[in-house]
């Protein structure tokens, strides 16, 4: 694998399996995918690559400056992938990630090299992205919506020091995904699968299921028993198992 800074290897895999990137959620890093890499590792038979996106200015990259705009963060994963595309390919991104996984595809697709599958966790599909002033709120705002999606360990908002680190970063991040905008477009011909909680307190089921229009492949729906943001943290095998899905017929539209 060539080397670069967006992306860090969490598995090995088999050699010449497929690739799996995994793209973070606002504020998140690499390591929020170490369990889904641990159970694809442990697989049977060919097991993929599993990489994570590495965004500036946070963890080993806090010394570049932030990219609070997503498609500029799109464009630099974009730019680290293209050589990485020999394989099949599956992209799966939670939240923000889910957009900038989306807008790599785009990239992707424009240069006859889009992805094989795109997974889709706990995101609006673009077109429902609806903007928001939570960038702009003062720290204890910030930390109040930290405290309401439930993605962060409780015990860093009792640390100023560490809080202190982190809301920057979570700032910029909710900047780049409150500043987004859709640009409109052919949709993607990447399959798509959506996966959300059913009592996601952000996206609703609905906002999940119009990802079916930003594709003309196979689209999926995936609902889970869940009431926070991170519905996905407790159903780790099955995201492996839609990672890993054989082909699907075109057309088809399922849960």
């Amino acid at each position: 694998m060539a080397c670069s800074p967006w992306l860090r290897r969490l598995a090995p895999g088999t050699p010449g399996a497929a690739r799996v990137v995994c793209f973070p959620h606002a504020g998140g890093g690499a390591g929020a995918y170490r369990p889904l890499a641990r159970i694809l590792a442990a697989g049977d038979g060919a097991r993929p690559e599993v990489l994570a996106v590495r965004y500036p200015g946070r963890h080993d990259r806090v010394a570049e400056q932030r990219i609070e705009d997503l498609a500029a963060l799109a464009a630099g994963v974009y730019q680290a992938l293209a050589p990485l595309t020999g394989r099949q390919l599956t992209l799966l991104g939670h939240s923000m990630g889910a957009l900038v996984a989306y807008e790599v595809s785009r990239l992707l697709e424009h240069t006859g090299q889009g992805p094989d599958h795109l997974v889709v966790s706990s995101a609006w599909a673009p077109s429902r992205v609806r903007g928001g002033t939570v960038h702009l709120r003062d720290d204890a705002g910030l930390v109040e919506e930290i405290r309401r999606t439930q993605g962060t360990d409780p015990r860093l908002l009792e640390q100023p020091q560490l809080l202190a680190m982190a809301l920057p970063v979570l700032r910029g991040d909710y900047k780049a995904v409150e500043t987004y905008r859709h640009r409109p477009g052919s949709p993607l011909r990447t399959p798509v699968t959506a996966l959300v909680g059913d009592a996601d307190p952000l996206v609703t089921v609905e906002d999940a299921a119009a990802w079916r229009a930003h594709t003309a492949g196979d689209f999926r729906l995936r609902t889970f028993p869940g009431g926070d943001h991170f519905a996905l943290r407790a159903h780790w095998p099955e995201v492996a198992e839609r990672l890993t899905e054989g082909p699907r017929p075109a057309g088809s539209h399922r849960q």
